[in-house]
């Protein structure tokens, strides 16, 4: 079988060192997907060597193109690009692909491989972490281009297959960038009909085409994915798209999965696994490749070498930039901060005054019963006002909900909500968790904003896998999760969280913050935007919760994540509490005190933070050999490592709720006063 391609020369060799590339290394690995990087590689020409703007020698430059590899199995397409065009990914890596401590791991991973934009693998993220971007990219450009001074101007680029097509996450995001007419956003659908499974026409009959024009998107249809010049005609055509702001486009690219592989290609068993070294021998013979293994040809090098087109591009960049700071010094300097992901100078001590601020008012509101005055607030309420305070200071915090702004309380005044034709702050979702906590990502990659994300703690589910995903990706991402337990009331157990908290904390990386009044919520969210490494997560209740009075030293310690809220001179028993059951915990204190016995509340609104605190903190917070009750309105399995070595009981849920208000039901559940005493009186009776 013969099956040399007919474009130009060079644009097929071009193909064939991106197709092989991909054939020997997985080969090597003996693991990998080589199929979509052989069914692509005219694609990936077509952009990578004509249009795609960047500067290998800077993977952070600002104004780069992003460039997603959604379908990202068939990441060895993309180390094949880096690496041919420039960066810091030398041929070794290429060899070692998906091998302990290679920089060319399984699927593509931000921050580990140097170009690589998102971590994919979970199909139709991809999509929509671009969308964030894109959505980023047009939100900076309105807030910082000036007539003739434009220093925010790229695209952002998708690859993505039927896999992506299929995952519901793909509709969320498509449609939300068809409504904010994301001109700069550009996709390439690998249209070859194969999935895992095999050929895709017994589960996978949509009209993509139809399904995203119905979006808003223009769509370059039944375009020939092996033919270079016709892929650069629709990119072309996408780019006057963009210059003219009429949406976003799908290029749908017809391929062959595995074009090349005279016994494979066309086929499911070209998707995951490797060719075979007969197999290997006979796609070199039968596209014309005598070169061996990783063997690329110098006037491929040259075709494929970004350096010095990126440099220049960059310097231009950098002229204009420069042109910007002169007549616009103060907006030149908060664009550098902002995509520099860095605080205000003096945000620490700001931030600290606003949580002076907020208790000192508070304890100004608070008579002798706090939770009859205006000192009780709910903390998604709290959280709304720390969101005003907060985005006064920080420009870059950028946020919204899922249609519930008005339940999750994510709006502030002044914000402005994001339209097509009118940028703003507050973000509407619609009902799309998942491809809201999954843009939210995009945005936060993308540089230059704060992304918070908002819906109903039972909802998480939804928003999960992209919830672990800016985990592992490390990314500044906050989550305002509302209802926060059973407590939320009349609408039953459907909405109402009873696992969600202990699962979500066994996300490594991922920090927790169930606050039990506006003071703790204000701190919740002053660390959750000074933290760089990781996202965090806000639980935060419906219902009014009193406010506790805390000296200055203990302000500052509700950063460490658990601290010592009240104390006793002797004490018997460590009681500690999260949200709404601190000031349960608070009031069994004051009955046992009545009793002669001393009780310490330890208040800890997140777990995450607390353990990355020292040993010896740590023990002055919960000392050995003192019985523990922990109260909290959810699963209770996971603090019993809290319990380890002493004597300790759980006071939590252990099944679904039910439908009725709240007063009614947290006596059912054994969360209230009298189940709480009892608890106490029985641990404390054990010898």
């Amino acid at each position: 079988m013969n099956m040399r391609l007919t474009q130009a020369p060079i644009d097929t060799l071009c193909a064939h060192a991106l197709r092989f590339l991909a054939i020997d290394a997985v080969e090597a690995a003996k693991s990998g997907h080589p199929g979509m990087p052989m069914g692509m590689a005219e694609i990936a020409v077509a952009l990578w060597t004509r249009h795609l703007r960047h500067d290998p020698a800077a993977p952070a430059w600002p104004d780069r193109d992003r460039f997603v590899l959604s379908n990202g199995h068939g990441s060895m397409l993309l180390y094949a690009l880096l690496h041919l065009t420039g960066y810091e990914l030398p041929m070794d890596e290429l060899r070692r692909f998906r091998q302990l401590d290679s920089r060319t791991p399984g699927h593509p991973e931000v921050g580990h491989t140097p170009g690589v934009e998102t971590t994919t693998g979970p199909l139709g993220q991809g999509l929509a972490n671009a969308v964030g971007m894109a959505l980023a990219e047009k939100l900076l450009a309105a807030q910082f281009n000036r007539p003739g001074h434009t220093i925010v101007d790229h695209r952002t680029w998708v690859f993505l297959g039927d896999g992506c097509m299929m995952e519901g996450i793909s509709h969320e995001a498509a449609s939300f960038a068809g409504v904010q007419r994301l001109s700069k956003l550009i996709c390439f659908w690998d249209d070859n009909r194969i999935s895992i499974d095999g050929n895709v026409a017994g589960w996978f009959g949509d009209d993509t085409p139809a399904r995203f024009r119905a979006y808003g998107w223009n769509v370059i249809a039944a375009v020939d994915g092996h033919d270079v010049e016709a892929v650069d005609r629709a990119i072309h055509e996408a780019l006057a798209n963009a210059d003219n702001d009429i949406g976003p486009t799908l290029i749908c690219c017809r391929t062959t999965i595995g074009r090349g592989s005279p016994a494979k290609a066309g086929s499911a068993e070209v998707h995951g696994a490797p060719l075979g070294a007969a197999e290997v021998a006979a796609t070199r013979a039968a596209l014309g490749w005598p070169h061996a293994p990783f063997e690329i040809p110098d006037e491929v090098r040259a075709a494929f070498d970004a350096r010095e087109p990126g440099a220049a591009r960059r310097a231009a960049w950098q002229a204009r930039v420069e042109a910007y700071a002169a007549a616009f010094p103060d907006e030149a300097a908060e664009f550098h901060r902002r995509m520099a992901g860095e605080l205000p100078v003096g945000f620490t001590v700001l931030a600290n005054a606003i949580l002076r601020g907020v208790h000192n008012d508070c304890s100004s509101d608070c008579t002798s019963d706090c939770a009859s005055n205006a000192a009780s607030v709910a903390t998604r309420k709290a959280g709304q006002q720390a969101i005003g305070r907060l985005a006064r200071a920080l420009p870059e915090l950028l946020g919204g909900s899922a249609d519930l702004t008005h339940s999750n309380l994510t709006d502030w005044p002044g914000c402005g909500a994001v339209r097509a034709d009118r940028p703003g702050r507050h973000i509407n979702w619609g009902v799309r968790e998942f491809g809201m906590a999954a843009a939210l990502n995009g945005i936060a990659l993308h540089g230059g904003f704060i992304p918070f994300g908002a819906t109903f703690l039972v909802f998480s589910d939804y928003a999960r896998n992209a919830i672990r995903m800016s985990a592992l990706m490390r990314q500044r991402v906050i989550y305002v999760m509302t209802h926060d337990s059973i407590a939320l009331g009349e609408d039953g157990p459907t909405h109402q969280p009873v696992e969600h908290l202990p699962s979500l904390r066994l996300i490594p990386q991922l920090d927790v913050w169930r606050p039990c009044d506006a003071v703790e919520t204000q701190a919740a969210w002053n660390a959750a935007v000074a933290r760089r490494d990781g996202p965090s997560l806000l639980a935060l209740s419906r219902q009014n919760l009193p406010h506790q009075a805390r000296a200055p030293a203990q302000l500052q310690a509700i950063g460490c994540g658990g601290y010592v809220l009240a104390d006793a001179a002797a004490t018997a028993l460590v009681v500690i509490a999260t949200g709404s059951e601190v000031a349960l915990a608070m009031a069994l204190r004051a009955r046992l005190a009545d009793e002669g016995v001393g009780v310490r509340v330890v208040s800890m609104p997140c777990t995450a933070a607390f353990d990355r605190q020292p040993a010896d903190y740590r023990a002055a917070v919960l000392p050995p050999g003192v019985p523990r009750l922990v109260l909290e309105a959810a699963r209770p399995d996971a603090w019993w490592r809290y319990l380890a070595g002493v004597r300790g009981a759980v006071v939590g849920i252990e099944r679904f709720g039910e439908s009725a208000p709240a007063g009614e039901l947290l006596p059912r559940f054994g969360l209230d006063a009298e189940a709480v005493m009892a608890a106490a009186r029985t641990l404390l009776a054990t010898p």
